[in-house]
């Protein structure tokens, strides 16, 4: 399933823009990243797992491949679906690893700016966080869910975690300073923690990458940079600006330029990361390798 587009945008780099699967989960109508999506089929048999998580169906064979499948529906406290017979699976890769989603029904690919994408507010986000933008299309409002969150809920050792940094040893305390930039509450909290234990107390967070570069324009404009950012650790997917938009700012700034930029996604892979060395990132490391984000940070600013 590709649009007329799809070609062009992988080509393309730090455009701020994004292609987005709509599918629907009884009523309620959301999207996913196409650069998460592998592909999207018919669900096939499925074989139960004993003792498995309560929002995991069971696991499925796709080309030598067991993928888990999660119910949406169960996982945001849905209804199941009222018509199995249109129910689609959507095969996404994220966090270095694949699954199934099973959603209610899948329309169509839309092409948009991350500009459109607003975050919600508190009292609406509703499904306990899960929600991390939403946009308006074609007189709809598409949610969209923070399945990073989503697949850590169900599996714990796929998220970041301090106990990951012991393959580094005793390490001292560093005075280095580094902009994190990260939209999901949670991780920015886990990143807080991880970092801070691997000496890099020094940090200072923005939930998405146009927060980000006004402070930066601002220090450049002041040219106050020096003293104050060391390095900028950056997520993809953020409202207003991803990161590939906010990295070749960055490194088209005159006064900036000399900031490295580590990229840390979970869709570090193929064409994504060919886009990131297209806007001069100086790193790119897969969510949740925090022991490898460590070791790419000293190698930049010690």
């Amino acid at each position: 399933m590709k649009s007329e587009n799809h070609s062009e945008i992988l080509l393309e780099s730090g455009t701020n823009e994004l292609e987005v699967i709509v599918f629907k989960i009884g009523q309620e109508t959301f999207g996913i990243n196409v650069m998460k999506v592998r592909e999207i089929i018919q669900p096939p048999p499925l074989t139960k797992m004993p003792n498995s998580h309560a929002f995991v169906e069971g696991v499925v064979r796709l080309r030598e491949e067991v993928i888990p499948v999660v119910d949406v529906a169960k996982a945001l406290r849905f209804p199941p679906s009222a018509n199995p017979g249109h129910d689609k699976y959507i095969v996404a890769e994220l966090n270095q690893q694949k699954v199934a989603f099973h959603v209610h029904s899948v329309s169509m690919i839309h092409r948009i700016s991350w500009e459109q994408i607003e975050k919600p507010a508190e009292l609406s986000q509703g499904l306990e966080g899960s929600t991390i933008g939403v946009v308006k299309m074609d007189e709809q409002m598409v949610l969209l869910l923070d399945y990073e969150k989503l697949v850590a809920d169900i599996s714990p050792q796929s998220s970041i975690h301090v106990d990951k940094l012991k393959v580094l040893g005793t390490r001292e305390r560093s005075l280095k300073k580094i902009i994190v930039v990260e939209d999901s509450p949670i991780l920015r909290k886990q990143l807080e923690h991880t970092l801070t234990e691997s000496g890099y107390a020094d940090l200072r967070f923005f939930e998405n990458g146009q927060d980000a570069w006004l402070f930066l324009d601002q220090l450049a404009s002041n040219d106050h940079v020096q003293g104050y950012v060391n390095l900028m650790i950056t997520d993809l997917e953020m409202p207003k600006m991803d990161g590939h938009h906010l990295t070749k700012k960055i490194k088209s700034s005159q006064e900036l330029k000399g900031i490295p930029v580590i990229i840390f996604s979970s869709l570090i892979s193929g064409d994504l990361k060919h886009k990131g060395e297209v806007v001069g990132a100086d790193a790119q490391v897969s969510k949740p390798d925090i022991a490898n984000l460590v070791q790419k940070i000293d190698q930049l600013i010690l």
